[in-house]
């Protein structure tokens, strides 16, 4: 039973030595590494959150800049509509504008033909006014040759 005793305790010393000896050369660099690896990820996974905020923001500001395009689309459609329309109503009033001046131009010169012809018909009327007189004279005729000539008159005149 000794030996076993004995076996046991170097079993535990050579243990012990070996755990020392480990623990100073192979645990301390694995341990070591393993902490390298362990920050090396802390730091891929923050690259990758803030390369992910940063797609996100990205993303935000293109949309942002899309809605504003949009905007810009629609208010230019908006004042082209509004100018078409302005050009559209000012070439409706401008017609308006010149069929009137159209329609008083030509009721003035209607007007003034009618002037003319007034004043034609009584040159003319008078005249015929001056040659019934002359004939109602010359032929010295009563009453009723009077009305006849007068009647006779009224027809040229109403011809003409």
């Amino acid at each position: 039973m000794d030996w076993q005793w004995e076996s046991t305790v170097i079993a535990m010393v050579a243990f012990g030595i070996l755990y020392w000896l480990l623990n100073k050369y192979a645990f301390g660099p694995l341990f070591s590494i393993m902490e390298q690896r362990r920050q090396l990820v802390l730091e891929q996974m923050n690259t990758a959150e803030s390369s992910r905020k940063q797609a996100e923001e990205n993303m935000a500001e293109q949309k942002a800049a899309l809605e504003q395009a949009r905007k810009e689309a629609y208010d230019i459609i908006e004042q082209a509509r509004a100018t078409s329309t302005k050009t559209a109503d000012d070439i409706v009033q401008s017609a308006k504008s010149e069929a009137t001046r159209l329609k008083d131009d030509a009721l003035k010169d209607i007007e003034s033909e009618k002037n003319k012809a007034i004043a034609a018909l009584r040159t003319e009327v008078g005249g015929i006014s001056v040659k019934i007189a002359s004939k109602i004279i010359e032929k010295q005729i009563d009453e009723k040759s009077q009305e006849q000539l007068v009647n006779q008159y009224l027809k040229e005149v109403g011809s003409k």
